[in-house]
């Protein structure tokens, strides 16, 4: 806001500034050449002054009267007491002339006469009084040209504003594209990438909705197929143990769908707006290591699962919640596809910024899928098949980072497999909104 001010304001003062200048060289010709005629009205006065000496005093005023008259001259003689401004008394006095403006425009040039004191006056209409019609377009070329600064200022405005009214039709329109070509040097550049990146968060937001209606249908319906085929076989059954065997099954049905709707409802928490985040500065050297302790209980045995903490983490800036929930997310996710090595890393690396590595010896990931394995309800693998995950964990993760104004990337591990990595910066605003991806 401030550079465009500041633009238009010197565009502004430097156009007048010209402007100003030139009516000044204008008006100084044009007062040299009226000069000349203010002179010849003065030898005129003398002309007429020296005229009057042949002529007896009381007939001075019908003398002035005829030669006006017949030469067509504004000519008239005052009496001292009709002249009114003491400056301009004192200037007759002195035997120079004096000026005066009339109400209609005209100017009146005066001289006193030497041996009766009166005053002989000459009326006349100043030729500045009329613009010439040279005038008129030297006046209308300069305020030309400070409009035409001025539009030439406005006409990258109003062209990137159109760009940018007709992307928004065409996003309004359920395109869910935004294309406007704003260059990074336009006034509205700021406001395009303000829209692009609403854009995208909205974008993003559908595509994670219509994911969300695909999984209900597989993980819900699925589910619910199988608990009506237990509740037929209870029915039907000859003894206690089906009975309860049956039973056990519909009992883990619902358990599966009270895990997917819990993982659903902590994804689209992370996916508003208002999300506020709890920081604070917590040790990692101890909540870390017990954090992989308690999910090493739950994993298979067979399993070489080591924390490995940097002795300065004492005192990290987070939200100790949801950074549990971070790697809670990427130790499951290495878990499920681990061969025998899991690892997890925590310090710095680099002077600001904080990062949390998970590596495992499994299959790794593709470099082609590394980027949609973020998205929600996506599952990679030949392992998809098998129950372990909804598809959200590391869309859980991504939203984290983000919020903590990070990053998360996907690599090749040392032992083989994949390497996750979460970065965020040691201090840190709190976003207004995870930021998306331009």
């Amino acid at each position: 806001m401030t550079r465009h001010f500041l633009q238009l304001y010197l565009s502004i003062v430097l156009t007048l500034a010209a402007v100003s200048w030139g009516q000044s060289r204008l008006w100084e010709t044009y007062g040299r050449q009226n000069a000349a005629p203010t002179s010849e009205r003065g030898a005129t006065l003398s002309i007429v002054e020296a005229q009057l000496q042949n002529v007896s005093p009381s007939e001075r005023q019908a003398f002035v009267a005829d030669l006006a008259k017949r030469t067509g001259v504004d000519l008239e003689l005052f009496e001292p007491q009709d002249i009114e401004g003491e400056a301009t008394l004192e200037r007759l006095r002195r035997g120079s002339l004096a000026f005066m403006s009339g109400a209609d425009g005209r100017t009146w040039v005066l001289k006193q006469l030497k041996d009766d004191g009166r005053v002989l006056a000459f009326r006349y209409l100043p030729a500045g009084a009329t613009r010439t019609p040279l005038e008129w377009t030297m006046a209308f070329a300069f305020y030309a040209a400070i409009a035409l600064v001025i539009m030439i200022w406005l006409w990258p405005l109003t062209r990137d504003l159109r760009k940018l009214e007709r992307s928004t039709l065409t996003f309004g329109d359920r395109n869910w594209h935004f294309d406007a070509d704003i260059a990074p040097r336009s006034q509205v550049y700021s406001l395009a990438q303000a829209f692009r990146r609403m854009a995208v968060r909205i974008d993003s937001l559908i595509r994670s909705h219509q994911d969300l209606s695909n999984a209900m249908s597989h993980e819900i319906k699925t589910p619910l197929a199988r608990m009506r085929f237990e509740i037929e076989m209870a029915r039907t059954a000859k003894t206690p143990e089906k009975l309860a065997e049956h039973l056990n099954n519909i009992d883990s049905d619902i358990a599966e769908l009270n895990s997917f709707v819990t993982a659903t409802l902590d994804y689209a928490i992370l996916e508003r707006a208002e999300v506020a985040l709890n920081l604070a500065e917590h040790d990692f050297t101890a909540i870390l290591p017990a954090v992989t302790d308690s999910v090493r209980r739950g994993a298979p045995p067979h399993l070489d699962i080591r924390c490995d903490v940097s002795r300065e983490a004492t005192r990290v800036s987070c939200d100790a919640h949801l950074m549990e929930t971070v790697l809670r997310n990427l130790l499951y996710n290495a878990i499920r596809y681990a061969r025998g090595q899991v690892r997890v890393r925590f310090g710095r690396s680099s002077p600001d910024m904080w990062t949390l590595q998970v590596d495992d010896d499994g299959p790794g990931i593709p470099e082609a899928d590394r980027q949609r394995v973020f998205e929600s309800f996506v599952q990679l693998g030949e392992r998809r098949s098998q129950k372990g995950g909804y598809g959200l964990g590391l869309a859980i993760v991504e939203r984290v980072i983000e919020w903590h104004g990070g990053e998360v990337s996907v690599g090749d591990s040392d032992l083989g497999g994949a390497s996750f990595a979460a970065r965020w910066p040691q201090s840190f605003e709190t976003r207004a909104a995870p930021s998306a991806r331009v």
